[in-house]
């Protein structure tokens, strides 16, 4: 009699969702293995090597034998230039016991979560939203709860769908802004109508990625949800990291404000997971922070010239709309009105045979919306160069034509 072999995975790996864009990524892999040419408007990083000056404090602090374990939340040097971050671009007042550095903002959002979520507890997420939120939720075992915002609404949700969607489970809001993958950053106003529904409700947390802050448009300013309020303050995490506006990606780190009570538990899990943040990233993050912010300036100019760009031919092109994003480096056109028609490559039907089709017969690789949660769009980062985007942005265009 043979026996039943059951999987070894547990539940929560099971119930972990492949990433729908993998199939379009792993072509775009094969396409440039047989070697053609692809452009790329996949990349959620920018395409600018990180400042000499930071690459530089990570190189001396290996050279100074700054190689060890450091406390597992941090060095103080960096948590205290958080602290000073904090205070002066968002109004926020902290102390070094509040900030934990962890290894990348994804990192930090985990953390928050397995600080916070119970098994059972609902979390609010607005859809788009950026792919890892919801399954992050479920394999701390809470439900993401989701809510719609168009790009009729600019990709906000509104006060009275967050009222309508909380419950007594309810635990926790997801705010990004600016946001992944649409840009969209609330205004004061909005984030204070947003707050006011959160505070009268007891024990709901705000988690707010702000992740993109740097990378703000046409003098647009960003604003913390936390920023409006002591109260609100002590209810909501703040995450950040020097991923995006530092062009360090590949350095890792993130770190987050809250009370010294959260603090305190996500730096004992941090303790029990991945110990401290590499520690010449940490040397170099502090250069990061501290140093001359020059860098961030040229980048953010050269987004906002090539986002004009981008914005300006997508809506060239008929049967697809494009609203103009006021942050981050991404534009989230409607290409809805496409579904039903048919490429030499066969019917589109959904976003990811628009991208999967665009990609083996223009060469030009964009990210379906339904990874996002909104399958009427395509996610393209202006992280490329004016030529290339011009050239994509035209390939695009050839084939919108000849779909029949």
């Amino acid at each position: 009699m043979s026996k039943t072999i059951t999987s070894p995975l547990s539940e929560r790996a099971n119930n972990i969702k492949d990433s729908i864009t993998m199939a379009v990524t792993d072509l775009g892999n094969q396409l440039k293995k047989q070697g053609h040419r692809v452009i790329s408007f996949s990349a959620g990083e920018p395409d600018f090597d990180t400042p000499q000056n930071i690459k530089e404090a990570g190189i001396t602090s290996i050279k100074a034998g700054k190689t060890k374990y450091t406390a597992a939340s941090g060095i103080i040097e960096l948590k205290n230039a958080i602290v000073k971050k904090f205070k002066n671009d968002n109004t926020l007042t902290y102390t070094n016991k509040d900030i934990v550095i962890s290894c990348g903002a994804k990192h930090s959002i985990y953390n928050t979560l397995i600080a916070l979520i119970n098994t059972g507890d609902e979390v609010i997420v607005p859809s788009p939203y950026w792919v890892s939120y919801p399954d992050q939720v479920e394999l701390v075992g809470g439900k993401p709860i989701i809510i719609e915002a168009t790009d009729k609404a600019g990709f906000k949700i509104t006060p009275a769908q967050l009222e309508a969607a909380i419950t007594p489970r309810t635990k926790m809001v997801i705010i990004n802004s600016p946001s992944n993958p649409t840009g969209a950053i609330y205004t004061k106003q909005e984030l204070q109508a947003l707050a006011d529904v959160i505070l009268k409700h007891d024990n709901i947390y705000v988690l707010s990625d702000e992740i993109y802050e740097e990378l703000v448009y046409d003098g647009t300013e960003h604003y913390s949800i936390a920023s409006l309020s002591k109260e609100m303050q002590d209810r909501t995490v703040v995450i950040n990291g020097v991923s995006k506006a530092y062009s360090m990606t590949g350095w890792r780190i993130g770190y987050t404000g809250s009370t010294t009570e959260i603090a305190s538990a996500m730096g004992k899990i941090q303790s029990q997971t991945t110990s401290n943040p590499t520690v010449a990233s940490q040397w170099a993050s502090l250069e990061a922070l501290e140093g001359s912010q020059e860098a961030v300036e040229t980048m953010r100019t050269s987004f906002e010239s090539r986002r004009n760009l981008m914005v300006k031919e997508l809506n060239k092109i008929k049967g697809m709309t494009c609203l103009t994003p006021p942050g981050a480096f991404y534009t989230f056109p409607n290409v809805s009105a496409l579904y039903g028609k048919t490429s030499p490559e066969g019917l589109v039907a959904n976003d990811v045979d628009f991208c999967a089709q665009l990609l083996t017969l223009y060469k030009v690789a964009c990210v379906p919306g339904s990874g996002f949660g909104a399958p009427d769009h395509i996610r393209l980062t202006y992280t490329a160069s004016a030529e290339d985007i011009k050239e994509g942005i035209d390939k695009i265009k050839l084939f919108v034509e000849s779909l029949k």
